[in-house]
């Protein structure tokens, strides 16, 4: 046992519910929750707001050194000290980050950042490979899926509550486009990791999905 609990890793493509749901485990085990995605929307933020356009940019090696990306008492991911979460979500900070955690320097960067903030247990991580790369001994590994229509609707309603309007179908095409990034890169693509239970959360809501993994964690 670590010293402040056992790691929950719950890993899936993107709009599966894995933020929501492990930000409610965390809660009703007494845990923090990090969201590493939020962490590759952070730095992807960064790279926007120094004009990068792409993850060839000639810039990022050095705003890799430069940006400075923490968590603060509620694990909430800070950027250069300011909460951004607000800003995380658009539609261009998303698409950047996906094509950022593709090279090689932003994901050892950022695991090693990951694996610091949360080496003694207490933590319910999300995201792509967090039980394949960043804590492959994690004492539990969840694989949440869902149907892409339904992650596009999902992510549509998110995107509405902070007033941001995009179409329906462009979200399921960048859904779609997105998992075959995340599925196909070479370094940590997305895939269940051995020993993860998997999880199909389409008919499924928060709390259903909520109850099933404090359960799991209940049988440790």
């Amino acid at each position: 046992m670590r010293l402040n609990g056992i790691i929950i890793a719950i890993d899936g493509p993107t709009a599966a519910g894995k933020s929501t749901t492990a930000r409610e485990v965390a809660r009703q085990l007494g845990y923090r929750h990090l969201n590493t995605g939020a962490m590759y929307r952070a730095l992807a933020l960064y790279c926007l707001q120094w004009g990068v356009k792409d993850s060839s940019d000639k810039q990022i090696p050095e705003l890799l050194e430069r940006v400075y990306i923490d968590v603060d008492e509620s694990a909430e991911v800070m950027l250069e000290g300011e909460n951004v979460a607000k800003l995380l979500s658009a539609p261009e900070v998303a698409q950047l980050a996906s094509a950022l955690s593709t090279r090689s320097d932003v994901r050892t960067k950022l695991v090693a950042m990951q694996q610091e903030i949360c080496r003694d247990g207490g933590f319910v991580l999300d995201g792509r490979d967090i039980a394949t790369v960043v804590f492959p001994d994690a004492e539990l590994k969840i694989f949440l899926v869902a149907d892409e229509k339904i992650r596009a609707e999902r992510r549509l309603k998110e995107l509405a509550q902070q007033e941001i309007e995009v179409e329906l179908q462009t979200l399921e095409q960048e859904i779609i486009e997105r998992d075959k990034r995340d599925t196909e890169r070479t370094n940590s693509p997305l895939k269940k990791a051995d020993g993860a239970i998997e999880i199909d959360t389409s008919g499924l809501t928060i709390d259903d999905q909520v109850e099933r993994i404090v359960e799991l964690v209940k049988r440790i």
